[in-house]
């Protein structure tokens, strides 16, 4: 029998990367990505590249509108986005990046959408290494999850709970990008940066943590950027 997965793809290198994961262990996958109301919709076309790259059996886009709630920069433009953090600084604290529960709904959702198609898991590429600082991505996060799962769920009251899967939780991220080259995934099609526009900023924590990942791996990100900081550059 098929063992089927939900993969929340939002565009980024982490969801690209489990993505893959999930189909190298060879799941068909169901893709799922969420409009949530964020500043642009870059990721959007990202996920839709991804998806595709994939062969995903489906790819479903919903919106929610978690605007409307506020509560973050990535969703309230009158909220000014971090900028030109230094690494030692970024993960210290919760920014204003974060989005109240965002992974609580997005997983939610997913696992409606697996428990629909007789699913058997749900991927979800969060990390606690090399983050934001968000409290949505850590381990203890996905576990309580997945106890969630197991008695909220049809499938758990059956015994055939869905897995909750965040294979890359413990990685940093060059690590995760170096998983991504050996499983051929389109890193260049990704997209991380929190601002938007026809390129990647260089400048919020999102770019700054991926380039560090490229950078430890003595690599060139292949996506475009507005500016790059000099330790970046330097020696590369």
């Amino acid at each position: 029998m098929v063992k089927k997965a939900v993969c929340l793809i939002s565009g980024g290198i982490d969801s690209c990367v489990t993505a893959f994961m999930a189909k190298k262990q060879g799941y068909e996958i169901y893709a799922l990505t969420i409009n949530y109301g964020q500043r642009h919709k870059k990721e959007l076309e990202s996920a839709k590249k991804i998806a595709l790259f994939l062969k995903a059996k489906k790819h479903i886009i919903i919106n929610i509108n978690l605007s409307k709630f506020g509560g973050s920069s990535l969703i309230d433009k009158t909220k000014k986005i971090e900028k030109n953090r230094s690494l030692q600084e970024i993960g210290k604290n919760i920014p204003s990046t974060y989005v109240p529960a965002r992974n609580t709904v997005f997983l939610s959702i997913a696992l409606a959408f697996a428990e629909a198609i007789c699913g058997d898991a749900v991927f979800i590429g969060a990390t606690a290494t090399d983050y934001s600082g968000y409290p949505d991505c850590r381990a203890e996060f996905i576990d309580a999850f997945q106890k969630l799962s197991d008695i909220a769920t049809k499938k758990g009251l059956e015994n055939k709970p869905i897995k909750i899967i965040a294979p890359l939780i413990s990685l940093t991220k060059s690590q995760i990008i170096k998983k991504g080259f050996e499983l051929k995934a389109p890193l260049d099609k990704t997209w991380s940066c929190y601002v938007g526009g026809k390129k990647a900023c260089g400048r919020c924590d999102s770019c700054l943590l991926r380039l560090k990942g490229f950078k430890e791996l003595g690599m060139k990100d292949p996506i475009e950027y507005n500016f790059l900081p000099d330790w970046y550059k330097k020696n590369l």
